[in-house]
């Protein structure tokens, strides 16, 4: 990620002073503020609506509610400060209810003001001397009776939507709640009377660190709990002074909707009977000054559509068809297979498509030109779509904007179907600070580190993760796992590996503080990358992670037990980008063809480390954006001969040892930048336009150029074996040529060499092994097929028994201008 938009403008979290109500427009984007009435009850308007503003729908399209019944909620309404006034305790009411001993006024108050840990020690049933005492709390409720087999029992009210009493009873009953506004009622569960839904198990996982599963302990989880179907809302915020869940089943209004600690953990839970699937809702907690903050779940596996940024309550109904996908694509190590890789940016690969629409355009297309896997830029939600993806909010959630959870997996399903591995950006080096996120997210830094100047990005404006807390560790580590169990990703493209591992990445002298050996290291995030590293590996047969990673730290890819010199064991990746080949192999394609024999040592530097990590070669949307111009236009000379040295490049690309990645539109010459407002030129490709066929030429060399590759085990199979691979001639600086031999495992050749000079080299000979008696042409950029002049070798060069590059062999092929000639055993 070496090139990117600045993070969007936030907008500061405005709260207000310790103790008084919130009034944030209930926190969410795109709603407006709903006035607070006075806390008394509303007159009623209609039946099951009450008078009284209330929030309106949100931005985009709201989901569908769920058929199980729930409570219709009033306004919301203010939280009445600590001691207000109550009425006096009635006397004994119906079925002998007689009234139950008045809350405390600190517990009272902490309960309204959303600040108190353990509001089922207050609500719902528990035993007390001479009965069963019943409490609940209802803003805007006129009446509650409590309704069980045989028993029907009014309550109190005690004031500000509490309703109490003691019911003759010694055990709890299986009881429903019938709550009154005035002009209409419901009948609804009591949430208080639920045992915690989140198991002994889960809270020691979480507190090790060690849930690697983690998606289904916290977050928003439809269920059954003691018989009963709801959502149970689970949420860290260990340094809140109270969490309260609110919704629209609850109109932004958490009164009625508290939750319990659950000790040390630092977890907050709730079941809320009849909640289900399409639900909106978000977190309002109660900092430690008292003031409070409305925040999205950090672990939402759906929101909704950008700018809207409230969670959704989400549970998949999607059925895999892949299973015979899932099961070959281990069979093979990845850095001994093929791997050509097209690199995509969902939203505008074809602006406006859906998940469901892409799913049927893309995998014919990627398949089509023979593409191995896809790379997806961060499909994980971001509220600013200028980010290209790699500032994410929602890192449990596919961005809501082209379709829902199972859309994406339905797209997912479809590429495996096709034969086509799924690989995604993975942003754990980040977060943006929008003030409904992660941020400061239960009013102190959490999932940042506590120094601001440690904790700051000094790149994009953006807050780097802890990754020495353990609970921040297990919340991205379960994240690697989650996409690839639940979305079966077949790989992680990790993003901006270096600014993760270096404590002074991009920081002057003086603003960063050494490690505990006095190292520039950050051995936390060292630690963290093994961990997620061998997690996924484990856990999930045949994903391959890979690094951006743009420095020589040593053993990116080397296994995580192996300690290299420098005293670290490797991280553990699977492959790494090349970031040193793309820079120098551009800057040299990048020179006219009169200078590059000056550049010559920066095409053939790549070898000399070329087998110290497993290396992706990519061409990514980070090279044809922002001034830096698309692959064709960092081409000298004509349009003629920008496309031929576009086409020898990638010949000589597809041959050189590493695995490939192409970027969008560069597959086809697209001659603009990349811009994620409109996506590739496709309009370069209708037959109607005059330079077509320049560009659906360079496109059916592409496909070409990945047919030929995948039949050609020397192409792939020894990619990290310096036994794979030998010069022919590396120092041919004066031709500007370019000629190597790769082999295959069990030793079958293939002989690669591109002139990148703008004459034809004719009788030019290359050493070459003596046992192959004659070799054929089976590539040739040149051809007219591709846009090329069309000089080729058409017959079988023989094998001559003249001594040439060291060899006792030779042949002597016509090289074409500016192209790449492979050439094979006849």
């Amino acid at each position: 990620m070496t090139a990117r938009p600045p993070s969007r403008p936030t907008t500061p979290d405005t709260t207000p002073a310790p103790g008084a109500a919130d009034d944030s427009a209930a926190g969410r984007s795109g709603r407006a503020a709903t006035p607070r009435p006075p806390a008394v009850a509303p007159a009623v308007a209609a039946r099951g609506t009450f008078a009284g503003p209330a929030a309106g729908p949100s931005a985009g399209a709201s989901p569908t509610r769920p058929s199980a019944p729930r409570e219709t909620a009033a306004p919301s309404r203010a939280a009445a400060p600590p001691g207000p006034s109550r009425p006096a305790p009635s006397a004994t009411g119906s079925h002998g209810v007689r009234s139950a001993a008045p809350l405390s006024d600190e517990d009272r108050g902490r309960l309204l003001d959303g600040a108190h840990h353990d509001p089922h020690g207050l609500l719902g049933a528990h035993p007390v001397r001479g009965g069963l005492l019943i409490r609940v709390l209802k803003p805007c409720a006129r009446g509650v009776t409590v309704l069980a087999k045989g028993l029907r029992a009014d309550l109190a009210a005690e004031g500000d939507g509490l309703f109490a009493g003691v019911l003759p009873l010694r055990t709890v009953p299986d009881y429903e709640l019938l709550v009154d506004y005035g002009d209409t009622t419901v009948t609804v569960q009591d949430p208080y009377r639920f045992l915690p839904a989140l198991g002994e198990l889960d809270l020691h996982l979480l507190a090790e660190g060690r849930h690697e599963q983690l998606w289904q302990a916290l977050g928003a989880r439809i269920t059954e709990h003691q018989g009963v179907s709801g959502t149970r809302f689970t949420v860290w915020a260990p340094n809140a002074r109270g969490v309260r869940v609110v919704g629209d089943f609850n109109y932004w209004d958490g009164t009625g909707h508290p939750m319990r600690s659950l000790g040390s953990s630092g977890v907050w839970e709730l079941f809320l009977p009849g909640i289900g699937e399409g639900e909106l809702y978000k977190f309002e907690i109660t900092r430690p000054d008292g003031s409070r903050t409305v925040r999205a779940d950090p672990m939402a596996r759906r929101t909704e559509c950008p700018p809207a940024n409230a969670s959704v309550v989400e549970a998949s109904h999607h059925r895999w068809t892949d299973a015979g996908w899932m099961a070959r694509r281990g069979e093979r190590p990845v850095h001994e297979a093929p791997f050509s890789v097209y690199e995509v940016h969902l939203a505008s690969w074809r602006p406006g498509l859906t998940y469901r629409q892409l799913a049927v355009q893309l995998p014919a297309y990627v398949k089509d030109l023979g593409f191995t896997h896809v790379e997806f830029m961060p499909v994980a939600e971001h509220p600013f779509g200028g980010s290209w993806g790699y500032q994410v909010t929602g890192f449990y959630a596919p961005t809501a904007r082209m379709g829902t959870p199972d859309d994406f997996r339905f797209l997912v399903d479809a590429l495996h179907r096709a034969g086509i591995g799924v690989l995604m950006d993975w942003v754990p080096a980040h977060f943006p600070r929008d003030d409904w996120a992660l941020a400061e997210f239960d009013g102190r830094p959490l999932y940042e580190p506590q120094d601001p100047a440690r904790a700051a990005h000094p790149d994009w404006g953006t807050l780097e993760f802890d990754y020495g807390r353990t609970e921040v560790r297990n919340f991205l580590v379960a994240n690697a796992v989650y996409w690839c169990e639940e979305f079966h990703i077949d790989g992680l493209r990790v993003d901006a590996v270096a600014s993760m591992l270096y404590l002074d990445y991009s920081r002057e002298d003086g603003g960063w503080t050494p490690n505990v050996h006095g190292g520039r290291e950050n051995l936390d995030a060292v630690a963290f990358l093994q961990e997620m590293n061998a997690t996924v590996y484990r856990r999930c047969p045949g994903v391959a992670t890979i690094a951006e990673e743009s420095t020589a730290w040593d053993g990116v890819t080397r296994a995580t037990h192996h300690v290299g010199p420098g005293g670290f064991g490797g991280l553990g990746f699977g492959l790494k980008w090349n970031m040193g080949w793309m820079h120098d192999s551009l800057g040299y394609v990048s020179k006219e063809p009169v200078h590059r024999k000056y550049h010559h040592g920066e095409m053939t530097f790549s070898m000399i480390y070329a087998y110290s990590e497993n290396y992706v070669l990519p061409i990514s949307h980070d090279e044809v954006v922002h001034g830096k111009r698309a692959l064709v236009s960092k081409m000298p000379g004509d349009w003629w001969q920008q496309r031929a040295n576009h086409r020898a490049y990638l010949g000589f690309m597809w041959a050189h040892p590493g695995k490939q990645l192409l970027f969008m539109g560069q597959e086809f010459a697209q001659g603009a930048e990349w811009a994620e407002s409109h996506g590739p030129d496709w309009w370069l490709l209708d037959p109607s336009y005059e330079a077509e066929p320049d560009h659906r030429g360079v496109r059916d060399l592409v496909r070409e150029l990945n047919r030929r590759y995948a039949a050609t085990p020397a192409l792939w199979e020894r990619d990290t074996d310096p036994a794979g691979f030998s010069w022919i001639d590396g120092d041919a600086r004066e031709d500007n040529v370019f000629s190597f031999l790769r082999f295959a495992a069990d030793g079958s050749p293939l002989i690669s060499v591109t002139n990148f000079s703008p004459v034809v080299r004719h009788a030019y000979r290359l050493g070459v092994p003596d046992h192959v008696p004659a070799w054929r042409e089976v590539l040739n950029t040149d051809d007219p097929r591709y846009g090329g002049s069309g000089i080729i070798n058409p017959g079988p060069l023989k094998t001559e028994p003249t001594p040439w590059n060291g060899r006792t062999a030779s042949v002597s092929p016509v090289l074409p201008p500016l192209a790449t000639v492979w050439l094979r055993p006849v």
